[in-house]
């Protein structure tokens, strides 16, 4: 089965092999090998230096990380303004929320671009010392613009907490000096296994930050894996792939060279679905390179061409919400190959046949 949903991915072999590394105990030096291992490896990623950054490792999926960061970084009397353009954005409002962090949104329609002007205007003479945003919203595949967002929070004098689930070993993440925080998933563009994620936070963002959880507070985290330790049993195999995961990245050429192999696959699948008539929800220039909406074909339910392409051997995802009888959405992430691309146009021409 070839999964083109976002997260999670169809595995490497090697890294499907990590899985059923030996078995360790959580508190000997070879977990804790591990563990630096992969910690090393994820400041790599973007080529951040250590002494800046603390890369914190948990186990969960990208959601716990995203929350993980949402409860922590604000520290007191933070004020947090999240961008809303999609469904991951309005989970980071429902997130403050929960956590009892004031906040307010920037609310924008699902896919809608965000104007920096009109953030720039909401943030001045406002006391926000935070901005929360989605990089990429797997909502619509809209690739949000975080290097001009992050310009806008400098000025504005408000540190930037970034959800880069779906974008982190993919698309080019420009770990700028607004940037407090960037949490992402272990199984979406870096091809690891669930149960793994991790926050990369700015050391001295991350001095000012405040427990509002105990299984969820980064400062615990790091305090205990910067010691070689950590305060609670992590989902071990899902640490293996991580590592395997990781090595087969850098191996490959990085994020640049998975950047240019998605963006292949997705202009493959884009081209192929125009010829049959299928349009894109946005243009290629405004998708990332890991995922892109499509509308459904005319006549044709989401249900009828999930089912019929999963027969075939290929896993699709609904939209959300108010679009779940408008588009499907194809991932081009995880262990797959032109030819699978060339496979799927094959299959979507003969559901769509008259």
């Amino acid at each position: 089965m070839r999964l083109l949903n976002p997260g999670p991915v169809t595995l490497t072999p090697r890294v499907r092999a990590a899985l059923a590394a030996p078995d360790l105990c959580h508190r000997e030096a070879e977990f804790f090998d591990l563990q630096d291992e992969i910690r090393a490896r994820l400041i790599a990623v973007y080529g951040l230096d250590p002494a800046t950054w603390a890369p914190i490792v948990l186990s969960g999926s990208g959601t716990a990380a995203v929350e993980a960061m949402m409860s922590s970084m604000p520290g007191e009397n933070a004020r947090v303004l999240v961008i809303e353009n999609g469904v991951y954005g309005e989970r980071m409002t429902q997130m403050a929320a929960v956590h009892g962090i004031d906040h307010d949104t920037l609310r924008l329609g699902w896919g809608e671009e965000i104007d920096t002007a009109a953030l720039a205007a909401r943030l001045a003479g406002a006391r926000f010392t935070h901005v929360a945003v989605v990089h990429h919203e797997t909502t619509t595949g809209r690739l949000n613009d975080l290097e001009a967002i992050a310009e806008v929070c400098a000025k504005a004098e408000a540190a930037l907490l970034v959800d880069a689930v779906s974008s982190f070993g993919a698309e080019a993440i420009e770990f700028a000096p607004a940037v407090a925080a960037v949490a992402a998933t272990a199984n979406k563009c870096l091809h690891g296994a669930p149960g793994a994620a991790f926050v990369i936070a700015r050391r001295s963002a991350l001095a000012k930050a405040k427990a509002r959880a105990l299984y969820l507070d980064l400062v615990a985290y790091g305090e205990k894996q910067d010691a070689r330790g950590t305060p609670f049993t992590p989902a071990v195999p899902a640490f293996h792939a991580l590592a395997a995961a990781l090595a087969e990245h850098a191996e490959a050429g990085g994020w640049p060279a998975r950047r240019a192999h998605y963006r292949a696959l997705a202009g493959q699948v884009a081209d192929g679905l125009a010829a049959l008539g299928i349009d894109a929800v946005l243009d290629g220039r405004h998708s990332s390179c890991v995922l892109r909406s499509y509308r459904l074909p005319s006549g044709v339910s989401y249900d009828a061409l999930h089912d019929r392409l999963k027969a075939a051997g290929f896993v699709i995802y609904a939209g959300q919400g108010d679009l779940a009888g408008e588009i499907f959405r194809i991932s081009t992430m995880g262990d797959l190959d032109g030819q699978d691309m060339e496979c799927l146009i094959i299959r979507i021409a003969e559901i769509t046949a008259r």
